[in-house]
């Protein structure tokens, strides 16, 4: 066979390596009509052709934003402080105006809103709302979002000033 190599040109010695190489991917098992070295890559997984786009939707186009960032959202496990978030930002939609009004949301822990009101006379308003509070605000955002509800009075001043200070009451006399 060396000499018949020889006296081979042009496209009868391709046509004699194609044989041969037919005959070692025989040999070794591999189907008829898949090249000897189209899987060796991809670990014998056949490769997916690129397709090009057609007129139907595809991942390559555009997304709209809302999709995006929903996806965004969705995958880094942002849901519940969205959750959270919507409570302060539509706070007078789902408590109502009046309520809005003398009462706002300070802090969302754990299931927790603390909700900070204008007077003690509306917290203790407050307290007896809650049940009601606790279930406008779940139908507004989401169920487990707002668990509890943690009132608390006015602000009171504070009288510590600078680095020190000496533990007590305050000032007693100012309000006399």
């Amino acid at each position: 066979m060396a000499g018949t190599e020889h006296a081979l040109r042009g496209s009868d010695l391709a046509r004699a390596a194609l044989e041969a190489a037919k005959a070692q991917a025989k040999a070794r098992g591999v189907p008829k009509g898949r090249a000897a070295g189209a899987g060796a890559k991809s670990g014998g997984a056949a490769r997916r052709r690129r397709r090009w786009s057609g007129p139907g939707s595809d991942d390559r186009d555009p997304q709209p934003l809302g999709r995006l960032a929903s996806r965004i959202v969705a995958d880094r496990g942002w849901q519940d402080r969205l959750a959270g978030g919507q409570v302060f930002s539509r706070w007078a939609g789902l408590v109502g105006e009046e309520v809005a009004e003398h009462a706002k949301p300070v802090a969302l822990r754990e299931g927790e809103l603390t909700v900070q009101a204008s007077s003690t006379a509306w917290a203790t308003q407050l307290r007896l709302l809650q049940r009601q509070l606790l279930t406008k605000i779940a139908a507004g955002v989401g169920k487990d979002v707002v668990r509890r509800l943690k009132v608390q009075g006015p602000a009171a001043p504070s009288w510590r000033y600078g680095p020190r200070h000496v533990p007590g009451r305050g000032p007693r006399d100012t309000y006399g």
